[in-house]
């Protein structure tokens, strides 16, 4: 297991590298730093995310730009830095991933009664309301929607010739963020990258369709919500639980149990998860995933299809 210092120089190195040059300066300068990893390490693990860090800083008005700035500003305003930091959750909500996300959806019986685990603010719950833009093929999906997302792909991919039938969604999440509210809204925002605009955009345009129509977002349990959500689904609709980057916050045990709880329940599972947080998944992949970048394998019941960009850039289907 890595400590707080390792993480904060993978994150630099791996994540933000090539995608913000912002945060891949903060955070490697960060994991350099004693007296700032002596603060964060005050905190419980989870809470240690270089994520949660810069977005609790942009959502309390620090500075972002320039290290020195930074470091004063964290160091003067620790104790509201770190009340944000256990109060908020890196509750990132990428419509993005729903490029990603579509292939399968659309490759199951319609229609579908849809549940996200780790909703956020349920984003990902409209994926029958974006437009998407694959490579150069012609757009698929509403014209008029506000939100048109694009991938790039290689290998096979399945491109679906319609968009989804959506009959019923819904999604859960131990801290459920509510479209309507501008605190978490701008939450939401703060967790977008600072040279990230399109994801902003991205992100402002879903909360516009999200508001039109608001998703039922329960707070619970995992295992037991996921149980009573599915049992609620309408009949005719097949029920697809999915969900993107969540299992990473659970401990192993915790993972092992949500799966078995999967393999009960009547359905199918789409996961989109870092490819070494499935077992099972991982030992299907028919190749490694790539050293120099984070991808996520897009599995279905818990078969890999893909590895996926973490924000739905790109498919690279097996």
């Amino acid at each position: 297991m890595m400590d707080t210092a390792q993480r904060y120089r993978a994150f630099a190195t791996r994540e933000a590298h090539g995608h913000s040059a912002i945060y891949e300066e903060l955070a490697g300068r960060t994991a350099d730093d004693e007296e700032l990893i002596a603060l964060i390490d005050q905190l419980p693990v989870p809470k240690r995310q270089p994520n949660l860090l810069l977005a609790a800083v942009r959502f309390l008005g620090g500075p972002m730009k320039g290290y020195v700035a930074f470091r004063s500003w964290v160091i003067t305003h620790w104790d509201q830095v770190s009340a944000t930091m256990q109060r908020r959750r890196t509750q990132t909500n990428e419509p993005g991933r729903c490029a990603t996300l579509l292939p399968l959806l659309a490759s199951l019986p319609q229609p579908l009664a849809l549940i996200e685990v780790g909703a956020s603010a349920g984003l990902c719950l409209y994926p029958d309301h974006y437009q998407y833009r694959y490579d150069d093929r012609p757009p698929l999906g509403p014209s008029a929607s506000p939100l048109s997302l694009t991938c790039r792909t290689a290998g096979p991919v399945p491109f679906p010739e319609r968009l989804p039938t959506v009959a019923w969604r819904a999604g859960i999440d131990i801290n459920p963020l509510d479209v309507r509210d501008t605190d978490d809204i701008r939450w939401l925002e703060c967790l977008v990258w600072p040279e990230q605009r399109d994801r902003l955009d991205r992100l402002r345009n879903a909360a516009r369709i999200a508001q039109a129509e608001p998703p039922h977002l329960v707070r619970g349990d995992l295992n037991q919500a996921v149980r009573e959500l599915v049992s609620q689904a309408p009949r005719g609709a097949t029920p697809v639980v999915f969900h993107s980057a969540v299992l990473v916050y659970l401990p192993s045990e915790a993972r092992s149990a949500f799966t078995e709880t999967m393999r009960c329940i009547p359905g199918h599972w789409i996961t989109n998860e870092g490819p070494h947080i499935l077992p099972t998944v991982e030992a299907r992949l028919p190749r490694s995933a790539p050293p120099d970048q984070a991808v996520f394998a897009l599995a279905l019941d818990e078969q890999p299809v893909a590895f996926a960009g973490p924000h739905g850039q790109s498919l690279d289907w097996f």
